[in-house]
């Protein structure tokens, strides 16, 4: 495993001297660190089915990230530094174990930051058995080269599209560049990975499925991102599977950036007409009301 001396895994290409312990904008440095892992039941039911089974989605939760969103659900892991330090062999081991307790997907959340030990890890778990379909959960904030260096160990990307003016990502989540950069990726994640296939009970195997946060007060960003959602799935000729989210909640400092209340119905409502109108109804769409504390499990090293 080469760590980098250089870093540009992330659009940030802050070029932080990782190999020498140097930290970079995501917060990562010379060590691998892990927040949870265990069974979810709250990701999308093609991926996590019946929230009641004892199946699930195999969660693997990532300190750091390459984005800093204001209003992170996740931010003691995202932000906070929240983690265990683990070593490569030890992730392997997570993998083998999360599928042997019944998981019907490895998912990978928010993982770029560590790319190295991730592939590394992947290469000693399929050796040693693993033979589940490979979720890669993402902000959406990717470089091409990232994604192309996934293929053959992501056969699902999970990737959001947050936003589709500049202005907005800059002040949300301090990435100018956003728009560009998810839509370069997306696309390339479509190109690369196809339409979505489905195992006889349903479970996603292949594909990507591309989620929208609405946020309060940026209903015209949300329409505008729906337009280049399906321009992308026109220009490919890739379908995806669309989640259209309402479940946003005023976590960390989303106040302080103008989103210290939820959505309204009246502006989700608004999201979805216009998802119907562009034809972006062969996925999934939350009722108003979903919010739930399921959604942001614990931090607790749990599985680590």
């Amino acid at each position: 495993m080469q760590l980098p001396q250089h870093c540009t895994l992330c659009p940030r290409a802050c070029g932080a001297n990782r190999a020498a312990g140097a930290v970079g904008v995501c917060g990562a440095g010379d060590t691998l660190r892990v927040a949870r892992a265990a069974l979810h039941h709250w990701e999308e039911p093609c991926l996590s089915g019946d929230p009641e089974a004892a199946t699930g989605s195999g969660t693997v939760f990532f300190s750091g990230c390459t984005l800093r969103c204001c209003y992170c659900q996740n931010f003691p892991i995202s932000q906070q530094g929240v983690g265990k330090e683990i070593s490569a062999a030890r992730l392997s081991e997570i993998f083998l174990e999360l599928q042997q307790g019944g998981a019907k997907n490895i998912n990978l959340v928010t993982a770029t930051q560590f790319l190295p030990w991730v592939t590394e890890a992947l290469d000693t778990a399929r050796a040693r058995g693993l033979r589940l379909p490979i979720v890669y959960n993402t902000g959406g904030y990717e470089t091409v080269e990232t994604v192309q260096a996934l293929s053959g160990y992501v056969d699902i990307w999970l990737a959001d599209f947050k936003y589709a003016s500049s202005a907005v990502s800059a002040e949300l989540s301090a990435a100018a560049d956003y728009p560009a950069v998810a839509e370069a990726a997306l696309r390339r994640m479509l190109l690369q990975t196809g339409a979505p296939v489905y195992d006889v009970d349903g479970y996603l195997q292949r594909g990507v499925i591309v989620r929208h946060l609405a946020l309060p007060g940026h209903t015209q960003d949300s329409l505008a991102v729906l337009q280049t959602l399906a321009q992308l799935r026109e220009e490919t000729g890739t379908p995806f599977v669309p989640s259209l989210m309402s479940q946003f909640t005023p976590f960390y400092h989303a106040a302080d950036h103008g989103l210290g209340r939820r959505i309204t119905s009246y502006e989700y409502r608004k999201v979805i007409d216009e998802a119907v109108r562009l034809g972006l109804t062969d996925g999934y769409m939350q009722q108003k009301s979903s919010a739930r504390e399921e959604y942001t499990p614990p931090f607790d090293l749990q599985g680590v």
